[in-house]
């Protein structure tokens, strides 16, 4: 059973911090007519300056923490590429509409975690970092749609919204604040009913009063966020459309009294000042239909629905889609997404015969574009190595590592996790390799940094290997572990240095290994600081 974020938070971080999340309220296109907007910012709320930065990125980095470590917290470079090639379109975006400003990019993660959640949502919290729900990912249609949610979540970071609450609670109280924020936090990670009464629970906890009016401002946020990150997609390419059809989404689910698939209507109502403005948004849009699916986003939200462990019934209900007779009859698409959620769902219950079946209908499909090709590619290698055959995932791969794109994530990650695999030390010192290149640019990346120790260890470098081992634990922001492998590390090298079998290599790299651990050192002080451990 997922876990609710309440659960993720000790409550005297609550207390102490009085940690802020905005989860999405989701994307009413309340903006002018984009002419307007091309022709200049309208006035915000206010920039949030009483709280600096710094602050805003340490709760981020408080919340984070927990996240990651959360067993629904799921880094998946396939979907995590696709997320990408539709944020940083978006960030570019603000940033040349000074939405983004160097300061706020320099300060700020700006990183978004994948959430093996079914539910529909996504969220922003302090400091640049964004949650989406692989439930979203799965119930949108387009890109355009998805870019809709993010757009939305992006503009609460540039807007200060947040630091804005913040300030807000220094008059309202942190007890008060705290309760509503836990509230809707856990109110959208699930429907559960004893679930929600809990959440309700701690939602009464606060002052009926002081609660309302911070809803009322928040409400203004939203308002904002639309308002701005209606501009921001559409200036990054994306259709209008996109924002126009989930808030059809909303409009239906709102009818239907929310069945829990939509819990930011409990976090965030739909007012219906909100309503309005949309329904007049749509007014002055050219009359279009529907942002047409692509395969590449059939097979994505295939994808994501797999992904969230569903149960072994739904998986053979995904599996059975592609055997009804009507597919064949059904376009391109379609197909394209029944037939690789199939594959999974078979290989997830290691059915690796049916699996090959699907891939190679889906194979045979034909027509798609790089992008498609390239996620079929990447799932015949997957589905190779999870039946056992690395050497076959890593012929798959390894002819396109030598023209791999730069934003290339999921073909640098699963070429060296199946080099890895084959217990061969000449194709472990090859995935180091790869990886140190790619860690060099991207040093952010736990997952790689797991992979890369894997690697070092298949070549019996040791050193290495912890060290690579204590950056993951750094990256994922738990600096106590993170100093464990340190020093770990720092005394293997110690060891190696009295035993005669430390080399130049080995000299540099124990001096990393130093300076690392007084930062982290330094990095763990300040947290325990900040949870109020002495």
């Amino acid at each position: 059973m997922a876990h609710m974020f309440s659960t993720l938070l000790p409550p005297h971080l609550l207390r102490r911090l009085g940690v802020w999340g905005v989860c999405a309220a989701m994307l009413l296109p309340m903006a002018p007519a984009q002419a307007q907007l091309n022709n200049g910012r309208l006035p915000n709320l206010g920039d949030g300056a009483e709280v600096p930065l710094g602050v805003e990125r340490r709760l981020g980095e408080s919340i984070a923490r927990e996240i990651y470590r959360d067993p629904d917290y799921l880094d998946d470079p396939v979907l995590g590429d696709y997320l990408q090639s539709i944020w940083q379109p978006l960030l570019a975006s603000a940033r040349q509409r000074g939405e983004l400003t160097p300061e706020l990019e320099q300060q700020f993660a700006w990183e978004v975690a994948l959430i093996r959640e079914r539910s529909i949502n996504a969220f922003a919290l302090p400091g640049g970092y964004l949650g989406v729900h692989l439930g979203l990912i799965s119930a949108v249609s387009s890109a355009d749609e998805l870019a809709s949610v993010l757009a939305h979540e992006l503009s609460h970071v540039t807007q200060r919204h947040i630091a804005r609450m913040i300030a807000q609670q220094g008059r309202q109280g942190p007890m008060v604040m705290g309760a509503m924020i836990l509230g809707m936090l856990a109110a959208s990670r699930t429907a559960n009913a004893s679930s929600m009464s809990a959440a309700n629970a701690v939602m009464v906890g606060g002052q009926a009063a002081a609660i309302q009016s911070q809803l009322n401002f928040s409400r203004d946020m939203e308002r904002e966020a639309d308002r701005v990150g209606y501009g921001v997609m559409t200036e990054a390419g994306y259709e209008p459309q996109g924002f126009v059809t989930m808030f059809e989404k909303l409009q239906q689910a709102a009818r239907l009294n929310d069945n829990g698939s939509f819990p930011y209507l409990r976090s965030h109502p739909m007012t219906t000042e909100r309503i309005s403005d949309a329904q007049a948004r749509q007014q002055l849009l050219p009359t279009r239909g529907a942002v047409p699916t692509t395969p590449m986003h059939a097979m994505m939200a295939a994808r994501a629905q797999v992904l969230a462990n569903p149960g072994i019934d739904v998986l053979r209900t995904i599996a059975a889609q592609a055997n009804v007779t009507t597919l064949t009859a059904a376009n391109q698409t379609k197909q394209a997404g029944v037939l690789y959620g199939a594959a999974m769902a078979e290989m997830k219950q290691r059915n690796f015969a049916e699996a090959r079946q699907y891939l190679g209908r889906l194979q045979a499909l034909g027509g798609f574009d790089v992008s498609a090709q390239r996620v079929v590619r990447l799932f015949a290698a997957e589905l190779a190595l999870a039946a056992g055959d690395a050497a076959q995932a890593v012929a798959l791969l390894e002819p396109k590592a030598k023209v791999i794109a730069n934003n290339d994530r999921a073909t640098r990650i699963q070429l060296a996790q199946s080099r890895v695999a084959t217990h061969k030390p000449a194709q472990g010192k090859a995935a180091a390799g790869d990886l140190s290149l790619w860690l060099n640019q991207h040093p952010r990346d736990a997952t790689a940094w797991l992979v890369q120790a894997s690697a070092y260890e298949l070549q019996g470098d040791g050193l290495r290997a912890v060290r690579a081992q204590a950056e993951a634990r750094a990256v994922e922001l738990d600096y106590g572990a993170a100093v464990d492998r340190f020093k770990a590390a720092q005394l293997l090298a110690h060891q190696m240095a009295s035993e005669g079998k430390l080399d130049r290599g080995g000299h540099m790299e124990a001096s990393i290994i130093d300076a690392r651990l007084r930062e982290l050192e330094r990095l763990r002080r300040e947290q325990a600081l900040e949870r109020g451990i002495n």
